[in-house]
């Protein structure tokens, strides 16, 4: 029996009510009813709380003042009048910040956060506690789908703040050990002369689940099977975030650990999103957000199964409300329904960045999971990163594999021309590819604006 986690489930995390003023647990209850109401049940309570924060940003935020004209139709058709409001974007938020801010809020109650800045625009912004224990709430719902409760012990493959030193990474580490019972394994360095001693904390320690960047996670499950591992302890549920996470990927995990993968699909500067049930499904948290797919140019709003932008509503932050929020992402709404008995809305095809989307010659869209996916065809490629630079000029970064036989790099070049055209295609053989500062690694990247 793990006591840490009885401890921190049946002592700790109450308390956190009476010494915080925490209401996650309210919340999850709340969420835990929720999912297996009729979908027009859960309709009506979207539409209830999108009603309530309309009527709030119009009266008292600034920056949406000006929409006051659209009092009578907020009360009526709420989610018709959401529409009336303009898309928001990362850039307008950084440089009219307090324009967002409930004039009216304490802002040291407030919690100060920013986005990782994975395209290349991070993002400043507040949140209140309700925003953020609704989130916690969230991801504590969808994992208790795979028999995950508060406090269970997880083996996380993340990276620490990097701001911290050496004795406040100390203080951070034990917090996160004793009283979320978390066991860091850095993204930042993992070193294949350590994978002996990652594997012997795994079978000590006994994790219930993981918990990482897909493409660390990737990095982890590779350096066990090329070194013949043995991992003798099976984790529930391995779960994969903050990145694109690609078939390749999640097969090879399941192959050095044993278990199940799954998808959480959140973001810093939107909360957790949608997540992955047993019947591979990714369930949106629709009490917590209104998501919108719209067209990358026109910006209109496109059908269930169209891909384009992912556009997020927060339901619960009254304190800096960002209505119709562009966070970057492709990603496809479904309306079909699950047969795991969550009645909760899916959305599919979650493709990554906007970024990810390539331009070809003739003007076409591309979008990078082509390229990943047709790395893997070719063995010499052991590791890769492809970047538009221009709509001309593309940068290969490849490390090389044993044995590493040139006419397939060749016949990927190829294969590229293909679907980009006749563009410059550079070159670099390089011995790894470097993770960003977040210790995310992106395989795929576009580096100047879709409507240059």
């Amino acid at each position: 029996m793990d006591l840490n986690a009885a401890a921190i489930k049946n002592i700790i995390f109450p308390m956190l009510k009476y010494a915080k003023n925490n209401n996650t647990l309210e919340y999850l209850t709340n969420l835990n009813k929720t999912q297996f109401l009729p979908t027009d049940e859960i309709i009506n309570i979207q539409k209830e709380k999108l009603r309530k924060l309309l009527l709030h940003c119009v009266e008292n935020i600034p920056a949406y003042q000006s929409y006051k004209e659209n009092i009578h139709l907020i009360e009526k058709e709420p989610m018709e009048a959401l529409s009336y409001f303009p898309i928001l974007t990362k850039q307008q938020v950084n440089e009219s910040q307090d324009f967002f801010i409930f004039p009216d809020i304490d802002k040291s109650s407030l919690i100060a956060n920013r986005s990782g800045g994975s395209t290349g625009q991070p993002v400043r912004f507040f949140i209140d506690r309700p925003t953020s224990e609704n989130s916690e709430a969230a991801r504590w719902r969808a994992l208790s789908w795979w028999d995950i409760s508060i406090g269970d012990k997880c083996l996380m493959v993340w990276g620490n703040p990097l701001e911290l030193n050496n004795h406040q990474k100390l203080i951070y580490n034990m917090k996160e050990r004793f009283l979320k019972n978390i066991i860091f394994v850095s993204a930042y360095s993992l070193n294949p002369k350590s994978i002996h001693n990652y594997a012997r904390t795994i079978n000590t320690a006994k994790p219930k689940y993981f918990y990482g960047y897909a493409s660390a996670l990737h990095l982890l499950a590779q350096l066990v099977i090329k070194n013949n591992i043995q991992i003798k302890h099976r984790p529930k549920v391995i779960v994969s975030t903050a990145e694109t996470l690609y078939d390749f990927q999640r097969e090879m995990i399941e192959k050095a650990f044993g278990c199940r993968v799954i998808n959480e699909y959140g973001a810093r500067d939107a909360g957790i999103i949608a997540y992955e049930c047993g019947n591979g499904k990714m369930h949106i948290s629709a009490e917590n957000m209104i998501v919108e797919i719209v067209d990358i140019e026109t910006k209109k709003p496109l059908k269930p199964g169209e891909s384009g932008l992912v556009i997020i509503t927060d339901l619960n932050n009254y304190s800096m409300p960002r209505l119709r929020y562009q966070l970057g992402d492709i990603a496809t709404l479904s309306d079909s329904i699950c047969g795991c008995g969550i009645n909760l809305p899916l959305i599919e095809n979650v493709e990554g960045r906007e970024d990810d989307i390539f331009v070809s010659a003739d003007g076409n869209y591309v979008h990078a999971v082509y390229f990943c996916n047709l790395a893997r065809s070719y063995p010499s490629i052991k590791q890769f990163q492809i970047i538009q630079k221009t709509r001309h000029d593309l940068l290969l970064k490849i490390i090389k594999n044993d044995p590493f036989i040139e006419s397939e790099i060749m016949s990927y070049i190829k294969e590229i021309y293909k679907v980009m055209g006749r563009i410059n295609i550079d070159i670099e053989y390089v011995d790894a590819i470097k993770p960003a500062a977040s210790g995310k690694i992106r395989y795929s990247k576009r580096e100047f604006p879709l409507t240059v």
